[in-house]
């Protein structure tokens, strides 16, 4: 399945990164390739969730 990240998820990742390479070095770059194997997950486990407003979620609520 292709997974589709919109501007603003985007935005919201390049800022999660820094927010953790200003908590201590390299610690960004240890964000990104666990973040790049969520969503590799993601894809690899598509439709297998149930689907909520169009979506599939692995949310429990």
């Amino acid at each position: 399945m292709k997974i589709q990240i919109t501007e603003e998820a985007e935005s919201d990742l390049a800022n999660g990164f820094w927010l953790y390479e200003i908590q201590a070095p390299d610690l960004g770059a240890y964000f990104r390739p666990s973040l790049i194997s969520d969503i590799d997950s993601l894809a690899f486990h598509a439709g297998a969730h149930k689907m909520a407003l169009g979506f599939y979620r692995a949310l429990s609520k």
